[in-house]
């Protein structure tokens, strides 16, 4: 991880999508904003879309973020909501690929681990130990808005651990033996 880096953590959704800012300096961090982009349901889902896209480039363009966090869909029943976030999901990425931006993707199980310990954790769970490790306060109006907290907390923790480089940069096995032969018998 960089010496100071702005996360920009988002937890799409259609109808709300949670956004927030972090600013991580080594391992002292703080919190810049977090909020919702309220979307009506009586809008045509491409018009949601491109409301999406345009909020996340405005934040980029305000805030200037250094890496985009990002929560991937969870696997449900419900194939369409499936499809529906999926969509609001790639969106936002191309905002950030758009401004060059590195991406990385997180399961909400990662969040949760990361924040509380358990990948199982409630959103009130989330919410208070964020309050916590960040010296927060106020409650949110959404929890929308504390999950992408959430995601650029948990970006913060996975890129800045000792543990982050170790087995990157192999393409397979094979590469691996490659690259490190003195490891063979």
């Amino acid at each position: 991880m960089k010496k100071n880096e702005i996360i920009l953590g988002i937890d799409p959704g259609t109808l709300f999508m949670g956004f927030a800012v972090l600013n991580a300096n080594g391992n002292k961090l703080g919190f810049v904003t977090m909020d919702v982009l309220k979307l009506s349901g009586k809008k045509d889902v491409y018009e949601r879309l491109e409301l999406i896209y345009q909020k996340v480039c405005e934040i980029i363009k305000e805030h200037r973020p250094t890496c985009f966090a990002i929560e991937a869909p969870f696997f449900g029943k419900n194939v369409q909501s499936m499809l529906k976030l999926g969509r609001a999901q790639g969106v936002a990425i191309a905002a950030a690929m758009q401004y060059k931006l590195p991406v990385t993707e997180y399961s909400p199980k990662k969040v949760k681990q990361s924040i509380t310990g358990n990948g199982n954790a409630d959103k009130q769970q989330v919410w208070s130990m964020l309050q916590r490790i960040l010296l927060l306060k106020e409650e949110p109006e959404h929890f929308d808005a504390t999950d992408a907290l959430a995601v650029a907390l948990c970006h913060h923790y996975q890129s800045s651990s000792p543990l982050a480089s170790v087995g990157k940069g192999f393409k397979g096995w094979e590469d691996f033996v490659l690259k490190n032969p003195e490891r063979m018998k």
